[in-house]
Protein backbone atom coordinates (compact mmCIF):
# COMPACT_ATOMS: atom_id res chain seq x y z
CA UNK A 1 0.00 0.00 0.00
CA UNK A 2 1.16 3.49 -0.85
CA UNK A 3 -0.15 6.48 1.07
CA UNK A 4 -0.43 10.13 0.11
CA UNK A 5 -1.86 13.38 1.40
CA UNK A 6 -4.08 15.80 -0.54
CA UNK A 7 -1.86 18.64 0.62
CA UNK A 8 0.93 17.20 -1.51
CA UNK A 9 -1.17 17.23 -4.68
CA UNK A 10 -1.59 20.22 -7.03
CA UNK A 11 -4.99 21.94 -6.78
CA UNK A 12 -6.62 18.72 -5.58
CA UNK A 13 -5.71 16.61 -8.64
CA UNK A 14 -4.64 13.20 -7.34
CA UNK A 15 -5.15 10.75 -10.26
CA UNK A 16 -3.84 11.35 -13.78
CA UNK A 17 -0.90 11.52 -16.14
CA UNK A 18 0.98 14.24 -14.23
CA UNK A 19 3.08 14.77 -11.12
CA UNK A 20 2.56 14.86 -8.27
CA UNK A 21 -0.10 12.16 -8.30
CA UNK A 22 -1.23 9.31 -6.07
CA UNK A 23 -1.93 7.14 -9.12
CA UNK A 24 -0.43 7.79 -12.53
CA UNK A 25 -2.61 6.84 -15.49
CA UNK A 26 -3.43 8.23 -18.92
CA UNK A 27 -6.98 6.86 -18.65
CA UNK A 28 -8.49 9.59 -16.44
CA UNK A 29 -7.90 12.54 -14.13
CA UNK A 30 -9.59 12.87 -10.74
CA UNK A 31 -9.67 15.90 -8.47
CA UNK A 32 -11.16 16.77 -5.09
CA UNK A 33 -11.35 20.56 -4.99
CA UNK A 34 -12.46 23.11 -2.43
CA UNK A 35 -13.48 26.61 -3.51
CA UNK A 36 -14.30 29.55 -1.26
CA UNK A 37 -17.43 31.65 -1.68
CA UNK A 38 -16.73 34.57 -3.99
CA UNK A 39 -14.09 32.75 -6.03
CA UNK A 40 -14.53 33.21 -9.73
CA UNK A 41 -12.27 30.74 -11.56
CA UNK A 42 -11.42 31.89 -15.07
CA UNK A 43 -13.66 30.84 -17.95
CA UNK A 44 -12.16 27.87 -19.76
CA UNK A 45 -12.75 24.94 -22.07
CA UNK A 46 -11.18 21.66 -23.07
CA UNK A 47 -10.67 20.76 -26.73
CA UNK A 48 -10.54 16.97 -26.31
CA UNK A 49 -11.77 15.67 -22.96
CA UNK A 50 -15.16 16.06 -21.30
CA UNK A 51 -15.08 17.21 -17.68
CA UNK A 52 -17.52 15.65 -15.22
CA UNK A 53 -18.17 17.43 -11.92
CA UNK A 54 -20.08 16.18 -8.87
CA UNK A 55 -20.97 18.82 -6.29
CA UNK A 56 -20.43 17.48 -2.76
CA UNK A 57 -21.29 20.67 -0.88
CA UNK A 58 -21.85 24.34 -1.60
CA UNK A 59 -23.40 26.25 -4.47
CA UNK A 60 -22.05 27.04 -7.95
CA UNK A 61 -23.48 29.14 -10.74
CA UNK A 62 -22.10 28.12 -14.12
CA UNK A 63 -22.31 30.47 -17.09
CA UNK A 64 -22.03 28.66 -20.42
CA UNK A 65 -20.59 31.00 -23.06
CA UNK A 66 -21.33 28.43 -25.76
CA UNK A 67 -25.09 28.17 -25.14
CA UNK A 68 -25.53 31.44 -23.18
CA UNK A 69 -27.30 29.48 -20.45
CA UNK A 70 -26.89 29.91 -16.71
CA UNK A 71 -27.10 26.87 -14.44
CA UNK A 72 -27.08 26.55 -10.65
CA UNK A 73 -25.64 23.43 -9.00
CA UNK A 74 -25.75 22.27 -5.40
CA UNK A 75 -25.05 19.12 -3.37
CA UNK A 76 -25.78 15.96 -5.33
CA UNK A 77 -25.79 17.66 -8.73
CA UNK A 78 -23.57 16.31 -11.49
CA UNK A 79 -22.77 18.15 -14.70
CA UNK A 80 -20.77 17.24 -17.79
CA UNK A 81 -18.96 19.91 -19.77
CA UNK A 82 -18.36 18.64 -23.30
CA UNK A 83 -15.23 19.44 -25.34
CA UNK A 84 -15.19 23.01 -26.73
CA UNK A 85 -17.97 24.11 -24.37
CA UNK A 86 -16.80 27.34 -22.68
CA UNK A 87 -17.89 27.70 -19.06
CA UNK A 88 -17.24 30.09 -16.19
CA UNK A 89 -17.98 28.99 -12.62
CA UNK A 90 -19.00 31.45 -9.93
CA UNK A 91 -18.75 30.10 -6.40
CA UNK A 92 -21.67 31.36 -4.28
CA UNK A 93 -20.98 29.29 -1.14
CA UNK A 94 -17.92 27.42 0.08
CA UNK A 95 -17.96 24.42 -2.24
CA UNK A 96 -16.41 20.96 -2.52
CA UNK A 97 -16.45 19.09 -5.82
CA UNK A 98 -15.10 15.93 -7.37
CA UNK A 99 -13.97 16.44 -10.96
CA UNK A 100 -13.18 13.69 -13.47
CA UNK A 101 -11.69 14.09 -16.95
CA UNK A 102 -11.50 11.18 -19.38
CA UNK A 103 -8.84 10.61 -20.62
CA UNK A 104 -6.02 12.32 -18.75
CA UNK A 105 -4.82 15.19 -20.92
CA UNK A 106 -3.07 17.63 -18.56
CA UNK A 107 -2.47 20.23 -21.29
CA UNK A 108 -6.09 20.17 -22.51
CA UNK A 109 -7.24 23.33 -20.73
CA UNK A 110 -7.66 26.65 -22.48
CA UNK A 111 -8.64 29.93 -20.89
CA UNK A 112 -11.27 32.19 -22.42
CA UNK A 113 -11.43 35.95 -22.11
CA UNK A 114 -14.84 37.25 -23.19
CA UNK A 115 -13.38 40.74 -23.60
CA UNK A 116 -11.08 39.50 -26.39
CA UNK A 117 -13.75 38.11 -28.71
Amino acid sequence: MKTYHMGDMKNGWFVGDFAPTAFRTSEAEVCFATHKAGENPQAHFHKEAPEITAVISGLIVMYNYTTHNIHMFGPGDIFVVEPNEIVEPIILRDTQVIVVKVPSLPKDKYYYDPDCT
